[in-house]
């Protein structure tokens, strides 16, 4: 690619449609793949291959920041050299890619290239996207808003489609006909039939002044918070956070229904390179291998008589017997069992899990937090049981709470602790109590993870019994 180009990482969502794997806490893009490696991970060194050493922007929320900034470290150790956007709350692409706009705008100008793609897409042809990438490129320097269209491989109802119209001169891109919603099966089998319609793979290619000009004309009430969003901002340190109270008054749209849908300038590069947004069980299943009798099984499972089952458990084993067609998925403290062809619907038990405040609607057992991670031994209503991993020279927050005792056992490391007005030396071995209503804090004074079980005691243990004083990462209140 002769021109510079800037992408734009987005990774929000829920992605509850792959619950109990994706859940609110740790979403789509944390998901690991075959490979081990996360969706996060592999659309992060795909953007850093289209920026040729340069930037790569996130957009994402405080919750997702830190673990996000560490994968991204595991994948480029000068993680602080690539900028982050954090989201006070979820409004929809538009408002992102707005507020992402005006940073690339006001750093590199108006002309300045944004590639925006989705943080939890997989595009298994690498090559063949970046190559679509260059067209894209072209045609968003010559005035176009450009998306990515996929060939479609079977009659998808889960996928919005373009049909595409003339090809553009100099290129392999063509006018966009028009932008079409889901479709029935019927007309998805005719869509696939006719050749002309493509799969909106929700990646797109323009100028940062381009888009904003659009967004000007087609969306006015989302680009002026934007810009006054963008005025508030603090940009002198990172990550940049947007303006919380400015930011809930933002209209809550896509990029599709406040521009692209409206615009006369769209272009769309039409490509073959293995995307999926592996947005259900049913996407997940199409990924792996599976036997002579259509079973696909990732970790512990035994099938008997058994035909075109999709089986993951990496905890315990599973066993299918004269079942067919189904989704089984067990994380150790959930279990989904779905009709394969009811995969879509699993939304509907996590809207359920939220309605009732279900812990696992929201968390796994393992929680990552910025300080470093802890996971559920034990959990009854008297009495919980986590391992506390802390990582080198991170601390907590300076706490208390009203209603239970807390017990500490070191297992490894070195620490320091506060108790009320009391600092103690930790090391292997040795334990500690809190006694409710005590301001505590920990942190870990050594050069490895400290790693310590903490027993909670008391007549209610629930996540808001709790009082923060201090901390330096500005949970939300509820999350230890």
């Amino acid at each position: 690619m002769k021109s510079a180009v800037y992408p734009v990482i987005l990774s929000g969502g829920a992605g509850s449609r792959l619950w109990p794997v994706s859940r609110r806490a740790h979403p789509k893009p944390f998901m690991q793949l075959l490979d081990g490696e996360t969706m996060a991970e592999k659309t992060f060194r795909r953007a850093l291959r289209l920026a040729a050493d340069g930037p790569v922007m996130t957009v994402t929320s405080r919750d997702y920041f830190f673990y996000t900034r560490d994968l991204y470290e595991g994948v480029d150790e000068r993680v602080s050299r690539h900028p982050f956007l954090l989201e006070p709350m979820g409004r929809n692409t538009a408002p992102a890619i707005a507020l992402a706009a005006l940073e690339v705008q006001a750093q590199h100008g108006s002309d300045a290239i944004m590639l925006v793609m989705p943080a939890d897409h997989l595009l298994r042809d690498e090559d063949s996207f970046i190559a679509a990438a260059g067209e894209a490129v072209a045609l968003a320097a010559r005035g176009y808003l450009v998306t990515f269209g996929v060939y479609p491989t079977h009659p998808e109802t889960g996928y919005g489609y373009i049909r595409r119209g003339r090809g553009l001169a100099d290129s392999t891109g063509f006018e966009v006909a028009a932008f079409v919603e889901k479709p029935d099966l019927e007309t998805a089998q005719g869509y696939l039939e006719s050749g002309e319609y493509h799969w909106n793979s929700g990646m797109f290619c323009f100028t940062a002044g381009g888009f904003i000009e659009a967004l000007e004309r087609f969306a006015p009430e989302v680009a002026e918070t934007a810009k006054a969003c963008f005025s508030d901002m603090d940009r002198s340190d990172q990550p940049l956070e947007i303006p919380a109270k400015r930011f809930a008054r933002c209209p809550s749209i896509s990029i599709d229904y406040a521009v692209m849908e409206k615009a006369d300038n769209c272009a769309v590069v039409v490509g073959d390179f293995g995307w999926s947004d592996i947005g259900t069980w049913r996407a997940m299943a199409e990924l792996y291998d599976s036997d002579e009798a259509g079973n696909s099984i990732h970790g512990k499972a035994v099938v008997v008589e058994s035909r075109d089952c999709f089986i993951q458990s990496e905890q315990r084993l599973v066993a299918a017997v004269g079942v067919d067609n189904l989704v089984i998925v067990d994380t150790g403290d959930a279990v989904l069992v779905a009709d394969r062809d009811k995969a879509q619907d699993v939304k509907a038990v996590v809207d359920q899990l939220s309605a009732g405040a279900h812990e696992a609607a929201f968390y796994h057992k393992t929680v990552h937090r910025p300080w470093g991670r802890y996971s559920v031994l034990s959990d009854e209503a008297d009495c919980k049981v986590r391992r506390i991993t802390v990582k080198p020279g991170q601390v907590l927050a300076l706490q208390l709470h009203e209603r239970r005792s807390e017990h500490w056992t070191v297992l490894s490391g070195a620490a320091k602790a506060r108790i009320g007005e009391r600092e103690i030396q930790l090391k292997a071995g040795d334990m500690l109590s809190i006694p409710a209503g005590t301001r505590h804090r920990l942190e870990n004074t050594g050069a490895v993870d400290l790693q310590l079980v903490e027993v909670q005691v008391g007549e209610y243990i629930g996540a808001d019994d709790i009082v923060r004083f201090e901390d330096v990462y500005g949970t939300p209140e509820s999350k230890t």
